[in-house]
């Protein structure tokens, strides 16, 4: 087939029968462009020597090991993919070897921090109705951006204080949330939405100031500017509330399956690093208070 066509091919798989996020479609189509450029764009040509010349010119190049490891992914679902097709007599791809990506521990507010972050006074704008909601939501719960501007306002359950999260994989699950989350929602909703709402502004819980569904992106600026109002805390987006979150609740006593459902987590192992976020800050704070530490 055609170079173009095979790519075209395999991002239409990527998007209907993986259900891949756009973002990691959008990665995965410019790997695989990558490695046919590679073989001068012939699939015929793609065998483990190959595979391994293709990732060995990556890591020449200085690519970080996290890249790497994602084009390893990439290679071994696109080999396995033009086997099924038939475009290969073989799967190349099951003699690569798996690269990891280095794991750092990820930066978390203490609990201090993240009781300045949202005991923010407000005029009752709109936007700083918005703006603590949201963060109280994405804090509350620990979901994901993506998932924050998915929700819609029949989503929030409030009897029950939670609310229904379609997540990775389009796998839904039920989120519990406090009275601070509630009652900023409220304010929002009533004093805040309905000021903002166009025609055009459908079922979203969260808007932007023209009306429309509110994006990542303004996320991202809302947390970086409500942290950089806090003194000493992190400079970090609105994951780095999912990973305070998580390290909270298993400081504060939860179960590690617990927060893995919360979380939306496919396996534990992605869960357990917040074990050792929270060992890490005991650490520290042995260190620093203990006399003979």
């Amino acid at each position: 087939m055609d170079r173009d066509e095979v790519v075209a091919e395999f991002g239409r798989y990527l998007r209907l029968e993986r259900d891949l996020s756009p973002h990691t479609v959008r990665a995965y189509l410019s790997d695989v462009s990558s490695l046919l450029d590679h073989t001068g764009g012939s699939v015929e040509r793609l065998e483990i020597g190959v595979l391994r010349e293709w990732l060995a010119g990556q890591h020449a190049a200085g690519k970080a090991r996290a890249t790497l490891a994602r084009r390893t992914a990439c290679a071994r679902t696109f080999t396995a993919y033009c086997h099924r097709r038939g475009w290969l007599s073989g799967d190349p791809g099951l003699l690569l070897g798996s690269a990891k990506a280095p794991r750092p521990l990820p930066a978390v507010l203490d609990q201090r921090q993240a009781e300045a972050v949202l005991d923010v006074a407000s005029t009752g704008e709109p936007k700083e109705l918005r703006d603590q909601a949201l963060l109280e939501l994405l804090y509350a719960t620990g979901v994901r951006v993506s998932e924050l501007c998915a929700l819609d306002v029949d989503d929030v359950d409030r009897e029950r204080n939670v609310i229904r999260v379609v997540g990775k994989g389009r796998k839904e699950r039920t989120v519990p949330f406090g009275l601070p989350a509630l009652r900023a929602l409220d304010r929002w909703c009533i004093h805040g939405r309905s000021l903002w709402m166009r025609a055009g502004s459908g079922p979203a819980l969260f808007l932007g100031v023209r009306g429309g569904r509110i994006d990542a992106g303004t996320v991202r600026r809302v947390v970086h500017a409500r942290l950089a109002q806090v003194e000493g805390a992190p400079d970090m987006g609105p994951h780095g509330l999912r990973h305070s979150a998580a390290t909270h609740l298993l400081e504060g006593g939860a179960d590690l399956r617990s927060v893995q459902e919360l979380l939306g987590h496919a396996s534990l192992n992605t869960t357990q690093i917040y074990t050792h976020v929270s060992i890490e800050r005991l650490r520290a704070a042995y260190r620093q208070a203990h006399p003979r530490a």
